[in-house]
């Protein structure tokens, strides 16, 4: 049987590490509730990946991220749902923690709330750790007195937000890898190989070939300013972050990456499927719909999609309702306007929001797939025709230095 490592905290409040053996994680968490524990953590002792991974490193991590915040959420929400107090729950994740800024934040946290704060008030007081979204669905379970209810929602999105971009990044290591290697063998090429032929042809005092002359050029241009090159990419790269912060040009270049094809698809489905389960989990927390507009059009990062979602919120505040302002901005796909009127008419706006985000999270991963699936061999296609096209401009070039000598 597989060997699982656990977390657990005893009915005194003491923290538990150790390894079980069992069939499967629900054998393991049922085995240690039968030992008067409650589980935190399980994971296989061989997992480097998930949330096992994400629980090490709220323990082993120098700064607060996101993953932290992500177990930290996770981890209270089990302890509040084994029926232990907000306040002991607080003191056991102190005890946990070897972060000391994770260490720090709920030291904090913990002594704002025997002040008498809200654990919303305590941890907006936290500035800059946790998000607007985050907060305002702490103060609806705290509001609806479903405090380890919401937490738990929310360990479950930001999970499935996790794992949507990890999808997208895990989809751009090949081609990532494919244009360095490019890079480096046309380098290896121009600054090594080709320089190596370069002495005979001049010698030989014969007119080459003009892509051969092009090569060679090339060659002693990356040979002698490759640190300009380097300074240019930089520039740019430099050049094109400070355009994006810009408001004006932002909206520009979002509203090109939009009108691409492929990729402005890809763009607005990852949109839909952050803003759908975004506005689905507020709603099914009790946030007004307005109020919950407003907090997923900040979650956006297209400036186009999120400034058609503040005209929805305009025509929503008249009355309009939601489907039909989101029908005219024509930014969204069809489904998933169609959806929301559906669930408008029904009155499960809630229930057909969270579908349309695990659809179009379904669609982003079909997405990444095809265009992964059109990149490769056009990347090797493009390398390959490169570097042929090097190798052949030194061979016509040789062939026609011999036939001189001939």
């Amino acid at each position: 049987m597989p060997l699982y490592r656990y977390r657990a905290v005893a009915p005194t409040g003491e923290a538990q590490e150790g390894e079980v053996e069992g069939i499967g994680q629900s054998a393991v968490v049922e085995r240690l509730q039968e030992m008067g524990l409650i589980p935190i953590l399980v994971e296989e002792a061989t997992s480097s990946t998930g949330v096992g991974s994400a629980g090490k490193s709220l323990f082993r991590k120098n700064r607060i991220s996101q993953t932290d915040i992500a177990v930290f959420t996770q981890e209270i929400a089990t302890l509040l749902r084994a029926g232990l107090p907000l306040d002991r729950s607080l003191g056991i994740m102190i005890g946990l923690s070897a972060n000391p800024q994770v260490l720090q934040l709920l030291t904090q946290v913990r002594e704002d709330v025997r002040a008498g704060a809200a654990l919303s008030a305590a941890m907006e007081a936290q500035t800059g750790v946790f998000s607007r979204f985050y907060l305002n669905m702490i103060r609806a379970g705290e509001a609806g007195g479903a405090l380890d209810v919401v937490l738990q929602r929310l360990s479950e999105f930001m999970e499935r937000s996790k794992e949507l971009r990890e999808t997208v990044k895990s989809a751009l290591i090949y081609p990532t890898i494919l244009v360095g290697v490019a890079v480096l063998s046309v380098a290896v090429l121009l600054v090594w190989v080709v320089p190596q032929f370069t002495q005979m042809f001049e010698e030989s005092g014969k007119a080459l070939p003009i892509p051969t002359q092009i090569v060679i050029a090339a060659g002693d241009i990356v040979q002698h300013y490759w640190w300009a090159m380097i300074l240019g990419a930089i520039g740019i790269y430099s050049w094109f972050s400070r355009q994006l912060q810009q408001a004006g040009t932002r909206y520009k270049w979002d509203k090109r990456f939009l009108a691409l094809p492929l990729v402005g698809d890809l763009v607005a489905k990852l949109e839909v499927a952050r803003f759908a389960r975004t506005l689905g989990t507020l709603i099914g927390n009790g946030v007004t719909l307005l109020t919950a507009l407003s907090i997923a059009k900040e979650t956006l990062n297209n400036t186009v999609m999120a400034e058609g979602l503040g005209v929805v919120a305009t025509q929503l505040k008249e009355g309009q309702g939601l489907g039909k302002p989101l029908m005219e901005t024509a930014l969204f796909p069809k489904l998933a306007v169609h959806m929301v009127m559906v669930g408008e008419e029904t009155g499960r706006l809630q229930e057909m929001l969270i579908r349309i985000a695990d659809i179009y999270d379904r669609e982003v991963q079909n997405a990444v797939k095809r265009m992964l699936a059109l990149m490769e061999p056009v990347l090797i296609l493009g390398l390959g025709l490169m570097i042929g096209g090097i190798i052949m401009s030194v061979l016509v070039a040789i062939l026609s230095v011999n036939d001189l000598a001939m």
